[in-house]
């Protein structure tokens, strides 16, 4: 069974945030339940199933709707599915680069159809790369492809520094609340993509390792290095955001990984992208061998 950010938050004992609901629809369109064209429900039914506000629920549909994933928003009938998210063609097609969460999953089950899959990851959590590998372990269950092992390492921030986002505008974070709200959420993310992909080594019998470590900075970009032939690229935009803490509302800098463009630069594309695809390997390869450290996620 794939445990999902939806079993995460809908079944634990906290109160559901807008960006957890956010996070759960996300997944629910990432995984095919929601498909483009349909209608989702309405905001009582969604407040209902959640058991929260009205209010949080438009809160987390505007995220949805700055992030492309809902399409004929008005004040008259619930939004439907964007055409989109499931249909869009890859970075490298020759198109506009795409928001991270459209365009990684599928360059992800592209990879993922080899026999030997390796995907190296830096970023600031590991929401985005969370949501898209439902694609790639969806075509797994169903024996679309069947890959001999996965090996997947990634570079989150760590724990011990003081964070260059999110950050309280005002500048001080009382009682460390903000931090620790990421710091929930990076932890939790990456708890749920490494057990939905360790679980395949029962279901199928594939090799699979997943490893985490931490880095003493926060990276101003996300990367993704798959099976050492494609390098993809986001730049995290700081921007003015409400975040709920604690069920306060707090102003502060943060990002969305979620929207952030991502450009994709393949080997075997031109010159200058195989030498960007190389030297990116080399610069996480140095990172995770040097200065990077143990992160354990609790």
């Amino acid at each position: 069974m794939v445990v999902t950010q939806e079993n995460v938050a809908v079944n634990g004992s906290r109160k559901l945030t807008p960006q957890d609901i956010a996070d759960t629809l996300r997944d629910r369109i990432r995984s095919g339940d929601l498909k483009p064209g349909d209608r989702l429900p309405t905001q009582a039914v969604l407040a209902e199933e959640f058991g929260v506000e009205r209010g949080t629920v438009r809160q987390a549909l505007k995220t949805l709707q700055g992030d492309g994933l809902l399409a004929n928003v008005s004040k008259g009938s619930p939004p439907r599915i964007a055409a989109e998210p499931l249909g869009a063609a890859s970075p490298s097609a020759g198109v506009e680069p795409q928001a991270s969460m459209v365009g990684l999953a599928p360059r992800l089950a592209a990879a993922f159809s080899e026999p030997q899959v390796r995907i190296d990851v830096v970023s600031y959590t590991a929401e985005t790369l969370m949501i898209a590998l439902g694609e790639p372990v969806r075509h797994i269950h169903e024996g679309l492809i069947r890959p001999e092992s996965i090996s997947v390492r990634i570079m989150l921030p760590s724990s011990d520094i003081d964070l260059a986002f999110p950050r309280p505008i005002s500048g001080r974070d009382e009682g460390g609340k903000v931090h620790g709200r990421w710091l929930a959420l990076r932890n939790t993310q990456g708890q749920v993509l490494r057990h939905n992909l360790r679980a395949l080594r029962s279901s199928h019998g594939i090799d699979v390792d997943v490893s985490f470590r931490a880095l003493p900075f926060t990276p101003p970009v996300k990367l993704y290095l798959l099976n050492q032939r494609e390098a993809l690229l986001a730049y995290y935009t700081v921007e003015r955001s409400t975040l709920d803490v604690d069920s306060a509302e707090v102003e502060a800098f943060d990002v969305s990984g979620l929207r952030s463009p991502l450009f994709s630069f393949e080997k075997d594309a031109a010159p200058r992208d195989a030498a960007f695809v190389e030297e990116s390997q080399k610069w996480f390869d140095a990172l995770w061998a040097t200065i990077a450290t143990e992160l354990t996620l609790s």
